[in-house]
């Protein structure tokens, strides 16, 4: 052994057994999640004094329990992890079982309810087709509980599935499936031509998952009791979904006439671009359109307040209207967008968008000869 072969086996000792490490964290997160998500159920359902607690019960856990991390939003998706998969339950029960230490400190007592609570009343809640149905044992061995947790807040089964799928394809990280699914892959692949090829592009152009990625996120950081750390997450915007809603506009006529594109505005020696510009000759006002094609975040509002309160000072004629911003995303709430936009233009307006596909046969069929 000379010494560059005695650095090769170090550097695979090292990834090794790292990824073995970062692995058996997850495990053990996505069971600890799922196994509260099903005592939550069951005394939801069964509770002896679940009358008392109502709907406050997640709230009062939160307070009794005083873990960081643990809070109501938390137990909220634990307990729709357990009702979406309720399949996770014979890996999860065979996990606990195959430690002797888990086996020891956990009780036949604790486990009783992974065998029994899974009743026909939740099993309909989870009413995906069996075809659809990716295998329990390979969702929870492949999947990081950062994966389900996205995954699992979607209702549609074969758009859940498809997902799953071309995340354990592709090794997919957390930010790239969030990313993913912010971008429309589902829908921009029920629309394509080509499944295969837009899928490959996809997959070469994917972060790849790393150890690094199953430990440092929030979740697996709080429940390691280790410190909080900043994770960035990066929007890219995709030039032909503009391309698309400008023409859209365009066509829309009555008054709507095309001014800029990624109009850009000078402040204080900092350019910021607004997306498509136009001005409305009827109503008299410029038109702002932002688009986002992830969900609604409150600084976007900020960011249309700013270029709005721009064009009322820098742009607007004396005999103009106040402009007017449409700000476009996939998915919003409806409680964060009325706090985020309490105070600021009322000429700002907020809409969700959705691609709508033609039909699901070609995914359907597309997922069940995808090879995974």
């Amino acid at each position: 052994m000379d010494f560059e072969a005695l650095v090769k086996h170090i550097s695979t000792i090292q990834s090794t057994l790292q990824a073995q490490a970062a692995h058996a964290v997850n495990l053990a997160l996505t069971a600890r999640n799922w196994l509260m998500g099903c005592y939550i159920v069951e005394f939801e359902q069964n509770g002896e004094d679940r009358a008392a607690y109502g709907e406050q019960l997640l709230k009062k856990l939160e307070q009794r329990l005083n873990v960081k991390g643990l809070n109501e939003r938390r137990f909220r998706e634990f307990r729709r992890l357990y009702l979406v998969y309720p399949q996770l339950k014979e890996p999860i029960a065979q996990y606990i079982l195959a430690g002797s230490e888990i086996r020891h400190t956990l009780s036949a007592e604790f486990t009783d309810p992974i065998r029994h609570t899974v009743s026909a009343e939740l099993q309909s809640v989870n009413n995906q087709p069996s075809e659809w149905n990716t295998q329990a044992d390979r969702l929870f061995e492949k999947l990081p509980y950062s994966h389900l947790k996205f995954i699992s807040k979607i209702e549609n089964p074969v758009k859940r599935a498809f997902y799953e799928m071309e995340a354990i394809r592709g090794c997919w990280s957390a930010r790239e499936l969030e990313r993913q699914i912010n971008s429309l892959y589902y829908e921009r692949s029920g629309l394509s031509k080509n499944k295969e090829a837009l899928s490959a592009l996809v997959q070469r152009q994917a972060m790849p998952l790393q150890p690094k990625d199953i430990i440092n996120t929030p979740v697996t950081l709080e429940f390691l009791g280790l410190n909080d750390r900043a994770l960035v997450t990066e929007n890219d915007l995709e030039q032909s979904i503009l391309d698309n809603l400008q023409r859209f506009l365009l066509e829309m006529g009555h008054g709507f006439c095309f001014e800029a594109r990624q109009k850009r505005i000078l402040i204080d020696g900092d350019y910021f671009f607004a997306d498509l510009v136009f001005y409305h000759r009827i109503l008299k006002c410029h038109v702002i359109v932002e688009l986002k094609i992830d969900k609604f975040r409150h600084e976007y509002a900020s960011q249309l307040n700013l270029y709005l309160n721009y064009f009322k000072a820098e742009v607007m004629q004396p005999d103009d209207n106040p402009p007017v911003g449409i700000l476009l995303c996939t998915e919003k709430g409806d409680t964060l967008v009325k706090y985020a936009t309490a105070g600021l233009d009322p000429n700002i307006f907020v809409q969700k968008y959705m691609i709508e596909l033609p039909t699901e046969e070609e995914i359907k069929k597309f997922i069940s000869t995808a090879n995974y």
